[in-house]
């Protein structure tokens, strides 16, 4: 059965837009509208760029690489807990 969906009005770059967002979703489409806004807006102030699709794609490039940073941690993060669980089960099986 298809997930129901709620057209969300969005701002982005001083525009006004409609997207479809699954139900219950519709929070969490905003709050990326408004840090995408705030990175773009940082973008502005920080670099030379001036232009506003400059800013936003380089704002959506640095928020990708955010994610990049947090999926490397993560796996690192996951690497680690399965080379204790590793250990802790070569240790239990000792006794």
């Amino acid at each position: 059965m298809p997930e129901k969906t709620n057209q969300v009005e969005v701002t982005l770059l001083g525009k006004t837009h409609q997207f479809a967002c699954t139900k219950g979703q519709e929070n969490l489409l905003l709050d990326a509208a408004n840090l995408l806004n705030e990175r773009v807006d940082t973008m502005k102030q920080r670099s030379t760029v001036r232009n506003e699709q400059n800013a936003l794609l380089l704002a959506a490039l640095h928020l990708c690489h955010d994610l990049q940073a947090l999926e490397h941690q993560q796996s690192s993060q996951q690497q680690a807990q399965q080379t204790l669980i590793e250990k802790l089960s070569l240790y239990l099986e000792v006794d």
